[in-house]
């Protein structure tokens, strides 16, 4: 028989521990397969990898770091210890079983389906009856236990455990090859001393020219310093703009992008004809501020030195939330030689002694290591039964998720940290927010149809903004998207003291407290 809870959480990183605090009320149980908090930042970090914003810019509405000014970007370990420090602070462990990996998810509850496509309502969150059963499988244990919930919430995440492998021609894979090869993933999982001697005066290839990639390469760099050294190579496929900080010629980034004024230029979902016209009108300053950047990034950095200069406009991988930060002694290793790179769009194999492209041509290598990226669509469609499974993404690859949470047509069910902005934390907890109070029943959903139609609408501006649009981010119009979940939520979505703030200062977390205009004192913990 199974256990009963009313709301089941799957995940314990940021989206999941922030969703438990505001579902506390309800005595959630929240399903995490490993043995600690914190999702990526504990199973997908180098001992080099540090936040990509300033840390004021990635911190809960309630629980301010401490020495918040702070201008450096946080390490990956001072980011688990302020979760952790969040998730004692609100009581919020009792309710995380660990080594618990959710292996099936059945959906018992006919009614609610046949009920919704009746009356085109997504009916209510906690209907007061079973609707998913989940089956957890603890570690070193052959026996699955059941659990039954009103209310499942999908916090399980995009990255990780799913790593994405090139498809190779028949014996001409990995086995062929001589030297060692991994993922990511595999790499994240090696103490210090381990991945020194994997990339210590080897000839390292990594394919990928994202942020992991950009990290990896860096490290492996660091371990090749001595008189038999090698550089390393990196296979780059798709340009990004990278970033080597938060200043555009001596002016603060976020007044390009993260201001009410800097968003007015770009297109917003549901903002009707007028402000469409309007925003059609001004998109000629829109091009001229990603023109402004660009040049000050082609100055700063030797991006055409390197053939490393992207032909796409900036704006598409902002809104794609694709932007990089640079490690500061990225380019100086390059210039030392060090770190070397190799532009490829062709198809590639392993032979004995490395990789080979399409266009006949080799590279030598000891180790190769996969910078791919995760399947995380994959995840979740394994996770999922039918005839959800199939309904998880549109065609476009995109998650059809109202406010970034709901899933229209699939009942009592939630995804948090799905849907991407410039701060994830931010997102997952206003998100989180919103659905507490959806639970409560403080509000009623839209209809199933009209609820479709706001994401089409979404999902369709992030189309015609960035050729990456299948990494659902909102980055360019996050106020808008917080000011529509502050207002169906009955609060006020302007939530600056003045009108010269509201028009020209970034957006934080820090401006959705509950009590802001009450009380803008808050507690800081002390780690």
């Amino acid at each position: 028989m199974a256990l009963f809870s009313k709301v089941g959480i799957i995940g314990a990183g940021i989206s999941g521990i922030a969703a438990a605090k505001e579902l506390a009320k309800y005595d959630p149980i929240v399903f995490e397969a490993t043995d600690c908090i914190g999702g990526v930042w504990k199973h997908c970090s180098y001992r080099s990898t540090k936040l990509q914003t300033p840390r004021c810019d990635y911190e809960f509405s309630d629980f301010p770091w401490p020495q918040r000014d702070n201008q450096s970007f946080p390490s990956y370990l001072e980011i688990l210890e302020y979760l952790y420090s969040y998730a004692r602070h609100f009581d919020v462990l009792k309710f995380v079983k660990f080594n618990s990996k959710v292996v099936e998810i059945r959906f018992i509850d006919d009614r609610a389906a046949s009920e919704s496509g009746r009356t085109g309502d997504y009916g209510s969150l906690l209907p007061g009856r079973p609707v998913w059963e989940v089956g957890v499988k603890p570690n070193e244990s052959y026996i699955i236990q059941w659990y039954s919930f009103e209310l499942l919430v999908i916090c399980a995440g995009k990255y990780g455990d799913i790593p994405l492998i090139p498809k190779f021609p028949i014996n001409k894979g990995p086995e062929r090859f001589g030297g060692k090869v991994l993922h990511t993933i595999d790499y994240c999982k090696l103490d210090e001393e381990a991945s020194t001697e994997l990339l210590k005066d080897k000839k390292v290839v990594i394919f990928g020219y994202k942020k992991s990639a950009i990290d990896l390469a860096v490290e492996c760099a660091q371990a090749n310093q001595g008189p038999n050294g090698q550089p390393c190579t990196m296979i780059v496929r798709t340009l990004h703009w990278t970033v080597p900080h938060y200043s555009i010629w001596g002016l603060p980034f976020y007044l390009f992008y993260s201001t009410r004024t800097s968003q007015f230029l770009h297109e917003r979902p549901n903002q009707g004809f007028p402000k469409t016209i309007l925003s059609h009108l001004l998109s000629p300053m829109k091009r001229a501020a990603s023109k402004m950047i660009e040049a000050y990034l082609t100055w700063k950095l030797p991006l055409e030195k390197y053939g490393l200069k992207p032909e796409h406009p900036f704006e598409e991988d902002y809104a794609s939330c694709q932007m990089a930060i640079l490690p500061d002694n990225f380019f100086p290793e390059a210039d030392k030689g060090m770190i070397k790179f190799k532009r490829s769009s062709s198809k590639w194999w392993f032979y004995e002694g490395g990789v080979e492209f399409e266009d006949n041509t080799k590279l030598e290598a000891d180790v190769v290591i996969l910078a791919t990226g995760f399947d995380g669509k994959k995840k979740l469609k394994d996770m999922l039964p039918e005839p959800f499974r199939s309904l998880i993404q549109f065609p476009s690859g995109m998650m059809p998720l109202y406010r970034g949470t709901i899933h229209p047509l699939i009942p009592n069910m939630a995804f948090i940290g799905y849907v991407e902005s410039v701060s994830n934390l931010h997102t997952s907890e206003i998100r989180c927010k919103w659905l507490g109070r959806l639970a409560d029943e403080q509000f009623k959903l839209p209809s199933v149809e009209k609820m479709l139609e706001h994401t089409i609408k979404e999902m369709e501006v992030m189309k015609r903004t960035t050729r990456f649009f299948k990494r659902n981010c909102i980055s360019t119009f996050s106020i808008n998207h917080s000011d529509e979940i502050c207002e169906e939520m009955g609060w006020s979505s302007w939530r600056k003291n003045n009108w010269l703030a509201e028009a020209f200062s970034p957006y934080t977390s820090q401006d959705y407290g509950e009590d802001y205009f009450e009380d803008q004192s808050m507690t800081v913990y002390t780690a």
